[in-house]
């Protein structure tokens, strides 16, 4: 009987072996890739804010954004630069990414669209652009990843990445039962209707611009919007959800070709 279970033993070894260092292997692969399109994805990923010497701190971060383009063209959410219009702050609107200099290189803006809550800037410099991916080529339940300044300068200029798969594709308004619930801003959203990407992955505010990109081919597929697209989707809820929205980067592409060279 000793015999025949030793016998059983260094058979399943020999069977189940190679599938465990296949596994090993295949793993150590994936890791290898995700860890060099993250690393990618971070050469082209910027934070964007102001730098002014009267301001404390002199440096402020109000969003992210990532290059497209030649490479000297940045993309972001057009209402992080509210801020810096309503205090009269765009000569000093700046990019900062670690391969840049410490106060940021000056950037303006090209052109803006806050329908999509979207914007494009120029700044006086180049970074590796992103590749955008083509319409339709996103699906419900692709892998994607997030890569931004998600709380600004308090770990550092340095990008985090969160992972996730596209939740859902789907209106970012809907009638509601009651016409009373909507806002008069509501309804051109609803005479012109527009999908948006709903994420299950982790994004905070500061996230608000960065690139949504599927981790299978490393291509841009959205534009990540913490609160616009949240004002909208979520209007007549009392709590929000806490889920994560991102602008189709289709919208990108179109306000991109509508800048003059």
């Amino acid at each position: 009987m000793r015999v025949y279970f030793t016998i059983i033993t260094v058979v399943l070894v020999v069977l189940v072996s190679p599938a465990s260092a296949q596994e090993h292997v295949l793993f150590r692969e994936r890791d290898a890739y995700m860890a060099d399109l993250v690393s990618k994805i971070k050469a082209s990923t910027v934070s964007v804010g102001t730098y002014y010497y009267k301001d404390v701190p002199m440096t402020r971060f109000l969003g992210t954004g990532f290059a497209i383009g030649d490479g000297s063209r940045i993309v972001t959410n057009q209402h992080v630069l509210e801020a810096i219009k309503e205090k009269k702050l765009m000569f000093h609107l700046r990019i900062f990414h670690k391969n840049l200099s410490g106060k940021g290189v000056k950037a303006v803006l090209l052109a803006e669209d806050p329908f999509h809550d979207l914007a494009i800037l120029e700044m006086a410099g180049k970074l590796d652009p992103l590749p955008m991916a083509a319409d339709g080529a996103l699906k419900e339940g692709h892998q994607v990843a997030i890569t931004g300044y998600p709380i600004g300068f308090v770990l550092g200029l340095n990008a985090t990445t969160h992972t996730g798969i596209v939740s859902a594709i789907a209106p970012v308004i809907l009638p509601t039962p009651h016409g009373s619930l909507i806002k008069g801003e509501m309804i051109k959203y609803l005479e012109d209707p527009w999908e948006i990407i709903q994420l299950d992955a982790v994004a905070f505010p500061g996230n608000s611009g960065s690139p949504v990109y599927r981790i299978a081919t490393g291509e841009v597929v959205g534009v990540i919007n913490k609160v616009f697209v949240k004002g909208k989707k979520e209007y007549v809820l009392k709590e929000p959800t806490g889920i994560a929205y991102a602008v189709p980067v289709s919208f990108v592409r179109k306000l991109n070709r509508s800048i003059k060279k």
